[in-house]
C-alpha cells in the first residue's frame, strides 16, 4: 500500500461533532497501540525515522502539522488539519512531523507494540534498505 489520506466518518451535531475510527473498517490493520504527540515547541520537529514493518494511521485531532514522508526516492507532504481525516503510512516509509500549530494534538495509532528495535533511525541506512530490496 502507499501513503493516503483516510475521511473518516463525520456526524454533525448543534451539540458538538463526533468522528471515530474503527480497525479493519477505516483503517486496514488491528490497532496495537495508540499515543498521542502534544506541546511541541515551536519550530521543533518529531519522528525522522522509519519502522521497519509497523503501519500507522495520523490525525490531528487539535490543530495542524504537517507529514513529511520519503519512500526512498520521494518525498511527499501532508498538511493535516482536521480531525475527520487521517494519513495511512505504511511499513518502510520516511517520516517526519513539523509544522505545529499552536497546541495541536496528533493522535498515531499503530498495528504493533512499541519495539525500539523496530525503528530505522538514520536516513541514509533506510534509503540503503528500501533500495536493495
Amino acid at each position: 500500500m502507499i501513503p493516503h489520506i483516510i475521511k473518516l466518518p463525520k456526524f454533525l451535531d448543534d451539540r458538538g461533532n463526533l468522528s471515530f475510527i474503527e480497525e479493519h473498517n477505516h483503517i486496514p490493520f488491528k490497532i496495537e497501540r495508540a499515543y498521542w504527540i502534544y506541546d511541541v515547541p515551536g519550530g521543533e520537529r518529531r519522528g525522522g525515522h522509519a519502522y521497519s514493518n509497523l503501519q500507522e494511521f495520523i490525525v490531528a485531532l487539535s490543530g495542524s502539522f504537517d507529514v513529511i514522508l520519503h519512500d526512498g526516492n520521494e518525498e511527499l507532504r501532508f498538511s493535516l488539519n482536521r480531525s475527520y481525516y487521517g494519513l495511512y503510512v505504511p511499513p518502510m516509509i520516511w517520516r517526519e512531523i513539523d509544522n505545529f500549530s499552536t497546541n495541536a494534538l496528533s493522535l498515531i495509532l499503530a498495528d504493533d507494540k512499541y519495539d525500539e528495535s523496530a525503528y530505522i533511525r538514520d536516513f541514509n541506512e533506510f534509503k540503503k534498505i528500501k533500495n536493495a530490496g
